[in-house]
């Protein structure tokens, strides 16, 4: 009887443990409490791309590589990246043989190009998905407006994955990329921290993915530009990591040709062909210098600007009355201001009060990353603009285009926010800028010098009041490098702004060059 009992409570007891059992085999629904910062493995996916009318078949991979500390190679912090290489032919995982893998041109014969932009603070969203990447944000025009919500990426025909293989960085606190929880950011926030982070970063890519074999390039844009001049600098010097070539997209290696400081007067010089650029884009100057040519106008301005212009603002106080007069009167008609506002800013005008004076009997500001775009503030009687309109039609459809774009075609989920634009400040410009104005024009030239195949693409936007283009000739100009080096500098400008690719026109020749560029260096 006992017996009896005894198997009937075991065959019971049984039964109702089989249920948690069956439960605990079953695959586990997403935990929706629990935050997940990144996924446990990168994610690799596969796809097709039209560029320049041919078929590109290519591997993405996004994902994370660790910053580890040099003696104890404690991991200290996490860098994201989006990475694609062209593939010898399509390939689908879900439909491929047991053990079948794809196939990649030898790396021998395929460039590696390595992408940022700048801030810094920034992600690499820009170069991205605005000119470099297989895949770009869907403007509604050739202007470059955004149009309203929703933005998702298109095919990019204007891609340069037809002629290299593209990584696409994000330095630590921008995009995912991290310091771990118990280690401060701040060790990465100053242009030599940040320099050798991402040579570190390359070093380990390269031989992670087996690239060492791979010609190599650099491509920055603003402050992205000041990053690979000391990247390049940095990968030879400590790593012996030699660079083909370097791209500069709004280019500042230079800061005190941007920096409009009491004492400096560099800037008034070096900004004001562009200010005559965006008076002539905005129809302010008389019809004479309206019907001119642009290209042919500016370098009227140039010259005006190193000669005449140059030698009254050395003069100071010195200046006579009937000289200054002369002076603002020239201003005034390349400009688009008036001579007394001229003169009532000692000859110089600055940024930001220029983007809010130009077209302030019209009620309206220009952009400054692209003066070609417009906007209206509470009131016309302020000095500075109220916000960039040029920064307003680029940061949303970037901003909602990416992280779209990383989950549903990259399938790369993480809970973090993907940080576009981020605050990195103090940022450190310790050996670089303490009590002197920044400049890494000098690693640019000194890598030239040791590397004398390495070649330099500079691309400029007429209407760019964040990084002109006449600065960065001047910066080009003064380098100091040999005379058998100077044909390896190439410089472009295009009739946008600070991210030229915004405009189809200058995509489209900015696509050109690049391709050029690209045969040029490793013909």
């Amino acid at each position: 009887m006992q017996t009896r009992i005894l198997l009937t409570l075991t065959a019971l007891l049984a039964a109702l443990l089989q249920p948690l059992a069956a439960a605990q085999d079953a695959p586990k629904a997403p935990d929706q409490a629990t935050f997940v910062p990144f996924p446990a493995t990168p994610s690799v996916t596969y796809h097709t791309a039209e560029i320049n009318g041919q078929t590109i078949h290519y591997q993405a991979t996004a994902g994370t590589l660790p910053l580890a500390n040099a003696r104890k190679y404690d991991t200290e912090a996490r860098v994201f990246y989006i990475a694609y290489r062209m593939t010898d032919g399509p390939f689908d995982p879900e439909t491929a043989a047991e053990g079948e893998t794809p196939t990649f041109p030898d790396p021998a014969t395929r460039p590696l190009t390595f992408s940022f932009n700048g801030g810094p603070g920034s992600s690499s969203v820009w170069l991205h998905l605005g000119i470099f990447g297989p895949r770009r944000v869907n403007h509604i025009d050739d202007f470059g407006n955004p149009g309203p919500p929703p933005h998702q990426v298109v095919n990019n025909e204007f891609s340069l994955l037809d002629k290299s293989d593209f990584v696409f960085i994000d330095p630590v606190s921008t995009g995912y990329s991290r310091a771990e929880p118990d280690k401060s950011e701040k060790a990465y926030h100053g242009v030599r921290e940040d320099i050798r982070a991402v040579a570190e970063f390359i070093r380990l890519y390269l031989g992670r993915e087996n690239r060492w074999s791979s010609p190599r390039f650099l491509a920055g844009e603003s402050y992205g530009t000041t990053r690979a001049a000391g990247l390049a600098r940095e990968l030879q010097n400590a790593h012996g990591i030699a660079t083909n070539g370097v791209i500069l997209v709004s280019a500042v290696l230079n800061f005190q040709t941007i920096r409009f400081d009491t004492g400096n007067d560099l800037p008034h010089i070096l900004f004001l062909p562009t200010f005559a650029a965006v008076a002539h884009y905005h129809e302010k100057l008389s019809p004479e210098l309206q019907r001119r040519p642009l290209r042919e106008f500016l370098r009227e301005v140039e010259q005006f600007a190193i000669t005449d212009y140059t030698l009254a603002l050395m003069k100071g106080g010195a200046i006579t009355d009937d000289e200054a007069d002369d002076i603002a009167e020239r201003v005034a008609a390349y400009t688009g201001l008036t001579a007394d506002y001229v003169r009532r800013v000692n000859l110089r005008p600055d940024m930001p009060r220029f983007p809010k004076e130009l077209l302030r009997d019209r009620g309206q500001t220009v952009g400054r990353l692209d003066a070609r775009y417009t906007a209206a503030d509470r009131d016309d009687a302020g000095e500075r603009y109220e916000f960039d309109p040029s920064m307003t039609a680029i940061r949303s459809i970037y901003t909602e285009s990416l992280n779209d774009y990383l989950r549903r075609e990259l399938r790369f989920n993480s809970d973090l926010p993907y940080e576009i634009l981020t605050s990195v400040q103090p940022w450190s410009f310790a050996n670089t800028g303490v009590n002197r104005y920044t400049n890494v024009a000098e690693d640019l030239r000194n890598t030239m010098q040791q590397l004398p195949f390495m070649r330099v693409f500079v691309a400029s936007g007429f209407h760019d009041l964040a990084t002109p283009y006449y600065a960065t000739e001047y910066t080009m100009n003064h380098l100091m490098i040999r005379p058998n080096l100077r044909d390896n500098i190439e410089i472009h400008e295009y009739e946008a702004g600070h991210m030229m690719y915004t405009h189809r026109p200058s995509l489209e020749k900015l696509k050109r060059d690049l391709d050029g560029f690209y045969e040029r260096t490793l013909p």
